[in-house]
């Protein structure tokens, strides 16, 4: 697939947010731990509603939890736990962006999703 992409900022953007919602998936791809990388042999995965991630920027770094839901039209995640209380007393879960993210755990209850990771590993040689 070989596309020209421009190396202009604004053309970058332009792709990134006019993309189409299946390939906004995969560029949704957060980094994975320490062991999880060592075990499969692979840097990034597609985020995924049940994956537990720990938050590594913002007001919330150092927060775990499991993702509830992600948004991928504003490139978003909501994770249980982390909160803000709104002016009429309500509670509504924090959106965090993507790239603030790294997964911990992942949730491979998908076979669809367990046999391409254990592709990915098998082409990378690891485990």
């Amino acid at each position: 697939m070989s596309r020209r992409i421009s190396k202009k900022p604004s053309k970058q953007r332009k792709l990134l947010f006019n993309a189409p919602l299946h390939r906004k998936g995969k560029i949704m791809s957060v980094h994975l731990s320490r062991e999880l990388r060592e075990k499969y042999g692979i840097r990034s995965f597609p985020i995924r509603k049940g994956d537990k991630v720990r938050v590594m920027r913002g007001d919330a770094k150092g927060a775990e939890g499991k993702v509830i839901r992600v948004n991928r039209k504003k490139y978003v995640v909501y994770i249980e736990g982390i909160t803000r209380e709104k002016q009429s007393g309500e509670t509504v879960h924090i959106p965090i962006h993507y790239s603030n993210l790294m997964i911990t755990e992942l949730d491979l209850n998908d076979e669809w999703r367990k046999k391409k990771l254990e592709e990915l590993a098998k082409a990378r040689g690891a485990t």
